[in-house]
């Protein structure tokens, strides 16, 4: 049985706060994008799980594979078979796309519905929240307002249907860990719930992601792909998450700039 993880990008992102625990309270919103990897389950003789990867290799070992940890998380408390998983990974991983939380997330999915486990969707989201902070939104697949760790969602009213989206990624992996030591955490100047609310047009005055500035100072580059989807013509350019991608929102397709040679590029229709 087949299923298709999706990426997401961040309209907006804010660190509010950091947490006793050591983690930071955040705002941002939560947008699904039709990138896809490609996922299949299959029932094998044998004791418990494989791992077959295809298309970019997963830089993981075995035990800490997002499918892998999804797999086992499920068969803790309910009767699964011995399986086989095959990945075909196209979404580029370290790059804020959320990749392997929903690759994660959707190793859930699709293990409850091949074995009809019968697993209701608020304890799907428990075991996906012990996956990953953002693993939750992959069960939903709607626009979301995030907070907390960004496990706390809100269903926001908002479509960027029939608009083009264009993604960026340079060959950089940035680390969660030191995209967050350039940040000062502080309230944000507008509510991003209010924001999106606004024509796409205006989000460059008033849409940001806290993550820009201090990443942007140390990779140059960044900056240069986010100016140059301004120059092609996006109504709207960010960093999506802690990066490294760029994405540029378009009100019609556009011809891909040459600057881009050797990054991972890719273009479509946002639902």
């Amino acid at each position: 049985m087949l299923i298709f993880p999706n990426a997401k990008i961040n309209l907006g992102l804010h660190v509010v706060e950091k947490r006793p625990d050591g983690y930071h309270n955040l705002e941002t919103v939560f947008y699904p994008v039709p990138l896809y990897d490609v996922l299949e389950i299959v029932e094998t003789a044998g004791e418990e799980v494989k791992f077959f990867n295809y298309g970019t290799i997963v830089d993981a070992p075995f035990d800490k594979n997002s499918c892998v940890k999804a797999y086992r998380l499920i068969r803790e408390k309910y009767h699964v078979p011995a399986s086989e998983i095959h990945l075909y990974k196209h979404i580029p991983s370290g790059a804020g796309l959320g990749g392997g939380s929903s690759d994660a997330t959707h190793t859930l999915l699709l293990i409850n519905r091949l074995y009809n486990l019968d697993i209701p969707l608020a304890t799907l989201a428990e075991m996906a929240l012990q996956l990953g902070s953002d693993c939750p939104f992959f069960l939903y697949n709607k626009p979301m307002f995030a907070t907390g760790r960004g496990e706390v969602l809100e269903p926001i009213e908002l479509s960027l249907s029939g608009k083009y989206i264009v993604l960026v990624k340079p060959p950089l992996h940035l680390s969660t860990a030191e995209a967050y030591r350039g940040i000062v955490p502080q309230k944000p100047a507008h509510d991003l719930r209010q924001v999106v609310q606004m024509p796409v047009a205006q989000w460059r005055q008033y849409l940001k992601n806290d993550f820009e500035v201090p990443i942007f100072e140390k990779y140059p580059l960044l900056k240069d792909i986010k100016n140059e989807l301004y120059a092609m013509g996006a109504v709207y350019a960010a960093m999506s998450g802690s990066g490294s991608t760029l994405y540029g929102i378009f009100d019609r397709e556009v011809k891909l700039s040459s600057v881009f040679t050797g990054c991972f590029v890719w273009t479509g229709l946002l639902p």
